[in-house]
Parts: structure tokens; sequence; C-alpha cells
């Protein structure tokens, strides 16, 4: 008997892709593997009811911690990709480990996924899932389907699916972020409903503004306003307080890895006020070369992590240097929630590499470093000096070339 784990949602995609499995790939068993990332509970319920229909066995992974801990892990690189923070693309590959050690628990044969051939999830679970010995399937990609096809094949069989929020939307979602896409939102320039987000109320309609102080030691976040949260409990608080201020709505042309442009929203209220926070830190303890090269890094980190690659050796490089800036981004930052917005206005830590005696106006002299305001004169002489100097030699033979062919001296 051969097996194939199959990651289930229970939504068009893999209902559909269990009766391919069988009647076209000639599987004799689908096991279905759901991976608990921070879905809607109702998610999960219509998982298990559409595999009872299918007598489909399901196996439910809860990775949850794992997922919410990589998460508070990407804010030392300032994780986002285009502006916006990444979700799915951390989501996946911890979806895909899930799936293949299910699969190996339960002697399949195979693995295989629902994803299409113009998407960014196939390349992310293939990554992991290739590097081992199982077959890997794709039956929506390598058998060319629509979504039109599919849902004519659901109705013909009488599967119990719908493709969204009642058929008019696409939508992920994990304890990081929500995804809408499909349908009109397919068009750039269709302004989305109200109607779509779930995770923020519309910016402005919230009372008045709110301060909330979030503490980090090593560069991530161990405590809220003083209370002290696990990583999934603290995401999913801030995601409650913060959307609620309408905080982390993106609405993006986002350019996928197959080099098509799909437009995308996004609502991430958690991962908003998180990030805004560790880098307004990061500006009071690391020096400016520190932050200049860090961008740098942070950017390679998290085009890899789009990929769907956090475990390529490049990562592991990068992660050497973010590692040692973060030992010193420690502190709490003050942020303020208000009209859409999560704005740091207070940030301290006693690794700031800043001297209030240095930098006030009120001050004459920098106190133990033998500096006063007048040593700045020397400085401000030779700035732009170079270019200065430059600029002279360009005027003087621009005015030789005119006086030597002949061009200034007004004959036609």
């Amino acid at each position: 008997m051969e097996r194939v784990a199959l990651a289930f949602s229970g939504g068009l995609d893999t209902t559909v892709c269990v009766g391919l499995l069988e009647e076209e790939y000639g599987y004799d068993e689908v096991v279905g593997v759901t991976v608990d990332v921070g879905q809607p509970d109702e998610e999960f319920e219509e998982a298990e009811e559409t595999a009872d229909a299918l007598g489909v066995e399901q196996y439910v992974v809860d990775a949850r911690e794992e997922f919410a801990t990589l998460c508070l892990d990407s804010l030392k690189a300032n994780a986002t990709y285009q502006g916006y923070p990444l979700g799915t693309a951390l989501a996946r590959p911890v979806i895909a480990n899930a799936i293949l050690e299910t699969a190996k628990e339960h002697d399949c044969d195979a693995v295989a996924h629902g994803c299409t051939g113009k998407g960014n999830d196939q390349l992310r679970f293939e990554a992991v899932w290739r590097d081992s010995e199982l077959d890997v399937i794709a039956p929506v990609r390598e058998l060319e389907l629509t979504r039109e096809w599919e849902m004519e094949y659901a109705e013909e069989r009488g599967l119990p699916v719908e493709s969204g929020n009642e058929g008019d939307w696409s939508i992920d979602t994990n304890l990081w972020s929500r995804s809408v896409e499909g349908a009109k939102l397919e068009d750039p320039g269709y302004v989305p409903p109200e109607e779509i987000y779930e995770w923020t109320d519309a910016p402005g309609e919230a009372g008045e503004a709110d301060l909330v102080e979030i503490e980090f030691e090593d560069g991530e976040p161990v405590a809220v306003d003083g209370e002290e949260y696990g990583p999934v409990e603290l995401i999913e608080y801030l995601n409650d307080l913060a959307g609620a201020y309408g905080v982390g709505r993106t609405d993006m042309m986002e350019d996928r890895m197959l080099g098509l442009k799909v437009r995308e929203n996004y609502e991430h209220p958690a991962a908003t006020v998180l990030l805004n926070a560790h880098e307004s830190l990061e500006g009071l303890v690391l020096t400016q070369e520190e932050r200049d090269f860090k961008t740098q890094v942070d950017q390679q980190w998290s085009n890899k992590a789009y990929q769907g690659l956090i475990d390529a050796p490049l990562v592991g490089a990068l992660e050497g240097f973010i590692d040692e800036t973060q030992s010193r981004v420690t502190g709490t930052v003050t942020v303020k929630l208000e009209g859409g917005s999560a704005r740091p206005v207070g940030r301290e830590s006693e690794y700031a590499a800043y001297s209030e005696d240095a930098a006030s106006f009120n001050t004459e002299t920098v106190e133990g470093q033998n500096i006063t305001q007048k040593d700045a004169t020397g400085v401000a002489k030779y700035h732009g000096f170079q270019g200065r100097l430059a600029n002279k030699v360009i005027d003087a033979q621009d005015k030789k070339t005119l006086a030597t062919d002949g061009s200034g001296d007004g004959d036609e």
C-alpha cells in the first residue's frame, strides 16, 4: 500500500488534491497533515469536517511555539520584504518540516501540497522536502489546474469546500500575519472593502492614543508594560491591542520569486509594533557603522527567509553578525498607538551609545572627553574639502578648454 502525506487545510486546493492523488497518481491512501501556526479555530474545524467527509486520516501538529519563536527571532534581523513583515514565508518551512516528520512517522512514500505553479509556497515547501528520500507531488501545478476547474470538480463530487471568505478571497492566517488575495483584489486599481480586514479596525476609529512599553533582552521582546509573556501569548496580546488602533495594514504590489508581480493585502499588528520598537532600540545602542552594515545584512537575511531558505549556510553566517549586535539590544521602548500607526516615542538602555551631555545645546564641554565646541572648527574646515577642491579643478579645466577651442570668442 502506497501512502502520501498531504499538506491539508480543508480548503479548495487541498480537498481537490485528495481525489486527484488517488485517481491520477494511484496512491492507495492519503494522510492529511494540518499544522497549527496560529490559524483560527474554525479552520481546524473545517479541516476536520472535510477530512471526515473524504475519509482521510488527519493529523494535527501544534507548531505554534516553534513558529512564534522564529517570528521573534526574525526581529533581530528586522525581517521584512518590500516593506511588510514576513509571516507566510516564515511559516512555510515550519509547516513543511512538521509534515515531513509526520510522513516519516507513518511510513509514507511521498509528500504533497496543493500549491499552484505561480506562487512562492511551492518553492518553500519543496526546499525542505527535496532534502528527503520521499517523492514530492504537486497536483495543482503538475496538472495545470485553474481555480474554476477545481470548483467544478468539487461541485461535481459534492465536496464540502469554500475558497476563502464565502468564496470571495484567498486567505492565509498565522500568528504573525494575515494575508488576503484573489478575486477582485487581483485588480491593482480595486479599492478593497473594509470587510477584508479582521485583525485591524479602521484607522481613526479607535479612541484616545495608547502608550505601550516593550522590553527587550538581547534583541528579543520579553515583556509588555512590565508583564512577561511567552512568545505565542506576547504576539496574540499585541495583535489584539494594536489591531484595535488600525495598526499593521499593508496593501502592496509584491514581486514574487518567479518574477510575477501580484497585489497583496496584509494585516500584522503585533509584527509592526515589535519591528518598529526593535529598530528604534537598535538606533540607540548600535554605532552608525554597525547600523549601516546591519541594514545590508538584514536585507540578505530577509531575502533568504522570503525564499523559505532559513537553513541556508549564508543565513547562519549572517546570524553570526546579527547575534553579536543583539547582545546589546537590551532595554525598553515606549510605542504610541494612534490612528493606524505604531510610533516609538521613547527608548532606554544601559547600552545606549549616547551622551546627553555631549548632545545638549546647554553644555560647553563633553565630560571626560576633553572636547569643546571650538574643537569642531577644524572638522568644519575640512568637511567637504575634497569636493570643493575637485570643483575648482573642473572649473579651471573647463575654462582652459573653452580658451583652446575658441568657442568662447563670440564668433559664429
